[in-house]
């Protein structure tokens, strides 16, 4: 069995809000792209954007993964199409862990040893481990080593600022059957205090609260912080500096009884490496449509060798990031809960016939060959950016 054809997609899915970012003070706004000015804080789209690859073989199999792209999915697709294309084809997929290893070669000499480069070889890796399942008729975690648990506990994602909206999504959400919240807050300490005490007295203490202030203190302001969601019995604080900071965020770790989680920016184990030497975090969150599988599998061994948990994250990632990431989950011994997004996961599936759906605050294993996922290629092509 060969691989014969190679084919990238760009990915732009869902509906223009009503609200043009540029009407709220302090947003620029570029055609789909808006970013906060005066807040260090990312570039974001307007619609659920990501990068897909297509990988099929002369017997006719095909595998289908996805490298993370929340923005800029056309320069994801460039590099699947010109670097890791003369890698794979031609190539047996059975080869899996000797073909990362070689892309991932093929530039490292000239620097690209992260960012977009290393985000494309995990898409193509995904796509791998797809295909390999569909042609044994096995679903994707019984090829990375199999099934340590029968479902993957999830906390699902939301935001706000105003305390009393915030409380009333979080008890929407516990409707759902969700057992464990994250809140995505960038607030001054005092009024984020106020939000994530809302929320604890709208759920109760049974609902695991965690918090992500996406890399916006300095290492005493995430510190005093911590402190405060301490006493409201929050679980963890993620993303608390810099992510260039290792130590800073080693230093918040140390002072905290509560978890530190991080780590969706770090993509190999040469990265993690560090991070784990400094003892940087307490859980750690490998974004699997960054890693692909083969790449994740050897960060959690060593996160393993450490005796440090896995949460895996998610964020912007489409609905083959989840399915992977759900295949992850179920197959490494270090897990801890996996990120979710309720109201966007439908969104996300928009280019699939079936996917992985969680009941009750959880995905159920299943033995559904590959990722888990029937991709429609229609919707592909209709959501494609030229």
């Amino acid at each position: 069995m060969k691989i014969v054809k190679i084919d990238a997609y760009a990915i732009k899915v869902g509906e223009r809000t009503n609200e043009k970012a540029s009407t709220r003070e302090g947003i620029d706004e570029y055609g789909d792209y808006f970013i906060d000015r005066d807040a260090w804080t990312s570039i974001y789209s307007r619609h659920h954007e990501t990068a897909l690859v297509r990988l099929e073989t002369d017997n006719g199999i095909v595998g289908w993964g996805e490298a993370q792209a929340p923005v800029s999915g056309r320069a994801v697709r460039a590099i699947i199409e010109d670097l890791c294309a003369p890698v794979l084809m031609g190539s047996d997929p059975f080869d899996v862990e000797y073909l990362w290893y070689r892309m991932y070669s093929s530039m490292r000499e000239r620097g690209h040893i992260t960012g977009f480069f290393v985000d494309a070889i995990g898409g193509v890796d995904l796509a791998l481990y797809d295909l390999l399942g569909k042609a044994l008729d096995k679903p994707a975690h019984r090829l990375l080593g199999g099934r340590f648990r029968d479902s993957v506990k999830v906390y699902v994602g939301m935001g706000g600022t105003d305390p009393d909206k915030v409380a009333e999504t979080a008890v929407e959400h516990v409707g759902y059957g969700y057992k464990a919240i994250k809140l995505h807050l960038r607030s001054p300490n005092p009024e984020l205090i106020e939000i994530v005490r809302a929320v604890r007295s709208a759920v109760g203490e049974q609902i695991e609260l965690r918090v992500d202030i996406h890399t916006t203190r300095d290492v005493s302001g995430a510190i005093k912080l911590g402190r405060g969601l301490e006493a409201l019995n929050v679980r963890w604080l993620e993303s608390p500096t810099a992510p260039e900071d290792a130590r800073g965020q080693a230093e918040i770790a140390r002072a905290l009884d509560m978890e530190v989680a991080t780590g969706e920016w770090l993509r190999t184990v040469w990265e993690w490496r560090q991070w784990v030497d400094y003892r940087g975090f307490d859980t750690a969150m490998p974004d699997i449509a960054r890693t692909g599988l083969t790449e994740g599998k050897r960060i959690a061994a060593l996160c393993d060798s450490y005796n440090l948990p896995i949460a895996p994250h998610v964020g912007g990632g489409g609905i083959l990031s989840v399915a992977a990431s759900v295949q992850y989950s179920l197959a490494i011994p270090n897990f801890q809960i996996l990120e979710h997004s309720h109201h966007a996961h439908k969104t996300k599936g928009l280019i699939a016939v079936s996917y992985p759906e969680p009941v009750d605050g959880a995905f159920p294993a299943t033995d559904v060959p590959g990722l888990g996922v029937e991709i429609d290629e229609e919707a592909v092509e209709k959501y494609s950016v030229e």
